[in-house]
């Protein structure tokens, strides 16, 4: 796993999830800062691994690890491959607004996700759910999936040496799921139809979030930052007699939400928000 890393407000060296349970079930751990470091390769080499498996652990494996487990390693991919490869794909997926998404156990090769897919499953979308609820669901999926898969693989009924039983991506079907970026989660409603601020604010829900800048009363020159938690699409057809930007406190199955009308005229609704140092 990858080695304790900084996080929360005070940057706390903090080991991940996978090395506490290392710890609580007296499992053999190894934490290389690069997974292609000298050394590491050695103990792995001398463990003779029939399989590897891999899930989430964002370092490029480099053809000196793939060619040490016999059988190869597996992977568990939360998109449904050849679309969305690389580090984000259930963000991107939610930020492109899909109405399916889904998770893919394939053979790991030396191009990042485009080795053979073993085992694959749709998702239907309903276009609220959030990227956390997602990836915890696609992971137990592809959990389920993987062990499904291990038998045959076992057997040699599955096999990465001689292609049986996978089927090859086609490249040309490939899309990219590039890493999140903090510079892009600040929210401009006159810019930005519902529809995109809607399925941004689902994506970004794990990191960096979403957030604006609002006046509260009529004093503008207080300046307030909010983080956007949730929202809700109360229109998405553009209406340009609507006035842009138009921000008001309204109430929506007894629930209070702000209505903001974007650019284009379609309208948003913001379900929760947390002003800067203060809780949602």
């Amino acid at each position: 796993t990858q080695p304790p890393a900084p996080a929360g407000r005070k940057k706390k060296l903090t080991p991940s999830p996978v090395h506490v349970i290392t710890e609580n079930h007296e499992i053999t751990l190894y934490t290389p800062e690069k997974v292609g470091d000298a050394e590491f390769l050695k103990q792995l080499q001398s463990l003779e691994p029939d399989l590897c498996i891999t899930a989430a652990y964002g370092q490029y494996l480099p053809k000196r690890f793939l060619s040490i487990p016999k059988l190869g390693t597996l992977n568990i991919h939360p998109s449904l491959l050849p679309h969305y490869r690389g580090a984000a794909p259930v963000q991107r997926c939610l930020e492109a607004g899909d109405d399916v998404t889904g998770v893919t156990i394939l053979f790991t090769v030396k191009k990042m996700d485009a080795g053979p897919i073993v085992k694959q499953v749709k998702r239907p979308l309903n276009g609220n759910e959030n990227a956390q609820q997602i990836l915890d669901e696609m992971f137990v999926q592809g959990t389920n999936l993987l062990l499904d898969a291990l038998p045959d693989v076992f057997d040699g009924r599955i096999a990465f040496a001689t292609g049986a039983n996978c089927t090859p991506q086609d490249d040309a079907l490939a899309t990219e799921a590039p890493k999140l970026s903090a510079e892009d989660s600040y929210v401009d409603f006159e810019s930005s139809p519902a529809a995109t601020i809607h399925n941004k604010c689902r994506a970004y829900a794990i990191w960096p979030g979403l957030w604006t800048t609002v006046t509260i009363g009529n004093d503008l020159d207080d300046v307030k930052r909010i983080k956007i938690i949730s929202t809700e699409i109360l229109d998405a057809q553009p209406d340009l007699t609507r006035v842009t930007a138009d921000i008001t406190l309204t109430k929506m199955n007894k629930k209070p939400y702000l209505r903001v009308v974007c650019g284009d005229g379609s309208v948003i609704g913001i379900k929760e928000v947390q002003p800067a140092g203060k809780k949602v």
